[in-house]
């Protein structure tokens, strides 16, 4: 039983002993993963990359081993190195890498992409210019009143002779651009009467209206630039009603108040018995600059606006710088309607008809005459621009009456459309028809062309 007891012990005690030293030498030794911990006198320079061997492209992957020491103990020089085993999850240097994944490909409804995005790269654009006529037509009935209800199978327009196909149409109210031009040049009763209608004339425009006013006789002059038909209208009409016009009754060129000299027994003094020929100065009457100006500004109105030129004159036209076919080119070209109220000498009856009666040229300038001619030309552009005819006013409700005809047929017309090619800006002519029996149609004969955009 001792002999058992004291085995143990000494089994006991060694093992105890054989940890103790286990775990001292463990301690002493320090791992091979853990560095040196930089000198503080000199720093441990960087480690240099192994240089690549010539032909290992061509080889497989070699391991890091370091070369043999020929004069180390267990070297030798001729013995070769066994290669490694290629690690079979790695690449191999024969295989191609795999092409990436495609990005997810993505859809958006038709029309919401740009189109400078939706073309892309396109090396090529055909483009084709087209020209949208638009053509306003008021179609009345033998009493004057406007015929309404048509539709597009009711028309046919036809430019130089060919019909065209109506890509455009509507029966619904533009609001107006107007330019309104009174005549001051007239006699001052005519004038007196004019002014008397003014407030008549802005009632007939719409609050969605904007308007103008130009006065012209030798020169012109702009009362107003385009506002809306309120105050602004209201302070520039009654501006116009302190105008004054021309001396009334027939100039005199003779007698005790006439231009020539002291007389006696009807001889001038200190001459010889010679009887003077006195005509009366011709003041000029400048509708066609006037026309021409109206239509320069409203050439720059919005395009949405239905534009007109609205003139109250006797028509006259005596020494413009601008001519009727220059200004009437303009007209067509930005399509602007004229309408006109003629009043004063313009209002007799019957005086529209005798202007369109021309007498021959006798050679009478050849003596210092003017030949006689065509005399109202605002007949000639009311009928060349599609406005209708001239309302022929001499009373003032008549003149009142007027206003509102006019500018309700300038509001209130069909406007038909078709494309048309651009050319070199040569005259158009156009025919509107309607299949009605007994109807008159108001339309401006031709245009021209705006020239193409380089």
């Amino acid at each position: 039983m001792g002999t058992k007891t004291s085995a143990v012990l000494r089994l006991g005690m060694s093992l105890l002993l054989w940890g103790w030293l286990a775990g001292t030498v463990a301690a002493q030794q320090k791992p091979e993963d853990i560095p040196d911990a930089p000198s503080a006198v000199r720093p441990i320079p960087p480690p240099v990359p192994p240089s690549p061997r010539p032909g290992a492209e061509d080889e497989e992957t070699q391991p890091d081993v370091p070369p043999a020491d020929h004069h180390g103990a267990g070297g030798t020089g001729s013995k070769e190195l066994p290669r490694s085993v290629p690690d079979s999850a790695g690449p191999k240097a024969d295989e191609k890498p795999a092409p990436p994944p495609m990005p997810p490909i993505k859809t958006v409804p038709a029309g919401s992409v740009p189109k400078d995005v939706e073309s892309g790269n396109d090396l090529y654009t055909i483009s084709v210019t087209t020209n949208l006529v638009l053509v306003p037509v008021s179609v009345k009935d033998n009493d004057g009143r406007l015929i309404g209800g048509l539709l597009p199978k009711d028309f046919s327009v036809m430019e130089n002779g060919q019909t065209q196909k109506l890509k455009f149409f509507t029966s619904d109210p533009f609001p107006l651009s107007a330019a309104v031009l009174i005549d001051t040049g007239m006699p001052d009763i005519g004038v007196k009467r004019v002014q008397e209608t003014l407030s008549a004339l802005q009632g007939a425009f719409s609050q969605f209206d904007e308007v103008a006013i130009y006065t012209y006789s030798s020169t012109v002059g702009r009362v107003s630039d385009f506002t809306d038909a309120g105050k602004q209208l209201t302070v520039a009409l009654n501006e116009v009603k302190g105008f004054t016009g021309t001396n009334n009754g027939p100039p005199v060129t003779s007698g005790p108040l006439g231009p020539q000299g002291p007389m006696i027994n009807d001889l001038p003094v200190g001459s010889a018995p010679v009887t003077p020929l006195y005509s009366p100065p011709k003041q000029p009457r400048v509708i066609n600059d006037a026309i021409l100006e109206a239509a320069r500004d409203l050439s720059k109105r919005d395009r949405a606006r239905r534009k007109i030129i609205f003139v109250i004159s006797d028509g006259r036209e005596r020494g413009s710088t601008a001519s009727y076919k220059d200004t009437l080119k303009v007209l067509l070209t930005q399509n602007i309607i004229v309408y006109a109220v003629g009043v004063d000498g313009a209002a007799i009856p019957g005086y529209d008809k005798l202007q369109k009666i021309h007498m021959p040229n006798l050679g009478l300038n050849k003596l210092g005459f003017e030949p006689i001619g065509y005399g109202n030309i605002l007949s000639k552009y009311v009928g060349a621009t599609g406005g209708g005819k001239v309302y022929p006013e001499s009373a003032r409700a008549d003149i009142e009456r007027a206003y509102a005809d006019a500018i309700g047929d300038a509001r209130n017309q069909y406007t038909l459309g078709y494309t048309s090619k651009p050319g070199i800006g040569g005259y158009r002519q156009i025919e509107v028809r309607v299949r009605r029996p007994d109807v008159k149609v108001y339309a401006k004969d031709g245009y021209y062309p705006l020239p193409t955009a380089r």
